[in-house]
């Protein structure tokens, strides 16, 4: 089992024999020997055990490890202490350290505790993933005005049981926020119910929100109920609200405003008292005047708007959201001990990020698949693999790419649709592009 450690000691003998000890462990091994170069090195890189001296030249060990708990919560720290230190060490166990050694009397007890804390860093992480990937105000991650403002608005929104349109390009993360709204009101313990009205045709779409009769076209074998009637005593969230048929458009408006509706092949009126969330990327007032949104059907829709910021215009936020995809992925590739390189960062902020959050969320997927040696590096990144592939008289960005195409498929298991989705690329372009490159 593989690990990242840091150990942090300004007797530097004694930190270069720890260093090579746990080197031939094959943990990664960093040393700092302040507490401020300490610090440094824990926001450059990923780690999951520290291990430091009581006493630094800059620091008491004590407070050092409540500084460090308390930003990288899950971290693990074992203290090194003299003899006639001991009580410090107990003292700085309070304030969230693992366990602590004893100089020269502990030496035999460094690696298995070292493993001990690793496997305690491990757990902490899978807790917080799953803390991170619940429902709520709290999945909304980012500390940049734009988003706090949102947030916000979310919240108090939430508490109503008014409509909301939320607003903003593809990918700044409506679903979240609808999401969030419906756990931050008190229809929370009802159906939370969702659909992209851009992926259906005009019939199913219309089959799909307001369920059908059996027999009532063809291919209807059997009763079903529609997402309308699911969402009852919930929330139901229309994505890309403004790809509506306008036939469905005038239905949905009177579900808005009887809070009925009838199955398709049915004559019966049925009830449903739901909370609408729509979102879009589209300006809906454009829309009207095309003549392709219904004016009516928009203010019953915009009572309560929120824009959600681009993510070009937080970019404080990236790396925040970045670590946190890391660490999603990681745990679902199976990954341990992934170290991230400071360029790594540097060059995720160097992209315009059209895309946003999804476009950050599907790079970081890919670039933990391409990397080498559990370490992500601006390398690990296909866009720069293919600037450096064009810069290059060695390499081709064919070459670069068959290899890319040939791990996306490897991590999908020969899935095809999910290595397309992977690569940002259609089917039939997927499959073209293996015909070509002779890949099976």
């Amino acid at each position: 089992m593989s690990g990242n450690i840091l150990i942090i000691d300004d007797e530097i003998k004694l930190l270069k024999l720890l260093g090579m000890i746990l080197s031939q462990e094959n943990f990664n091994v960093k040393e700092a020997s302040t507490a401020r170069s300490a610090m440094t090195m824990l926001e450059q890189y990923d780690f999951d055990v520290v291990l430091s001296d009581v006493r630094l030249p800059d620091a008491f060990g004590v407070e050092l490890v409540k500084s460090i708990k308390t930003k990288y919560p899950h971290l693990e720290i074992i203290l090194m202490t003299a003899f006639g230190n001991i009580t410090d060490a107990v003292q700085a166990m309070k304030n969230g350290a693992y366990d602590y050694l004893v100089k020269g009397d502990d030496n035999e007890k460094i690696i298995p505790l070292v493993y001990k804390a690793l496997d305690k860093a491990k757990d902490n992480r899978s807790r917080i993933i799953q803390q991170v990937t619940t429902k709520g105000f709290d999945q909304i991650i980012g500390k940049s005005p734009a988003i706090l403002q949102a947030k916000k608005l979310a919240e108090k929104v939430a508490l109503t049981d008014a409509a909301v349109l939320l607003t903003g390009e593809t990918g700044t993360g409506k679903e979240v926020f609808a999401s969030a709204i419906h756990e931050g009101s008190e229809r929370k313990k009802n159906s939370f119910v969702a659909i992209n009205c851009s992926a259906f045709s005009k019939e199913i779409l219309e089959s799909e929100l307001f369920g059908h009769k059996q027999g009532a076209f063809t291919g209807a074998l059997k009763d079903k109920k529609g997402l309308i009637e699911e969402a009852n005593s919930g929330t139901l969230f229309l994505d890309e609200i403004g790809e509506m048929p306008i036939e469905l458009q005038a239905k949905l408006l009177r579900v808005l405003e009887t809070k009925e509706f009838i199955k398709m092949g049915e004559t019966k009126v049925s009830k449903s008292d739901f909370r609408l969330v729509a979102a879009t990327n589209r300006d809906l007032e454009e829309e009207i005047k095309l003549g392709n949104f219904r004016e009516d059907l928009y203010f019953r829709l915009n009572v309560f708007e929120i824009t959600l910021p681009a993510l070009r215009n937080r970019k404080e936020d990236l790396k925040t959201l970045a670590k946190n995809f890391i660490d999603v992925f990681s745990n679902k590739l199976h990954l341990s001990s992934v170290q991230v390189s400071p360029d790594y960062y540097k060059t995720l902020e160097k992209n315009d990020w059209k895309g946003n959050i999804r476009e950050l969320r599907n790079t970081v997927e890919r670039s933990l698949i391409l990397m080498d040696n559990n370490i992500l590096d601006s390398e690990s990144l296909p866009h720069y693999s293919e600037k450096v592939a064009a810069e290059s008289d060695s390499l081709s960005i064919r070459s670069l790419e068959k290899v890319h195409i040939q791990k996306v498929l490897q991590y999908t298991k020969g899935n095809k649709a999910e290595a397309a989705r992977l690569l940002e690329i259609g089917i039939a372009t997927l499959y073209r592009k293996l015909e070509e490159y002779g890949l099976k």
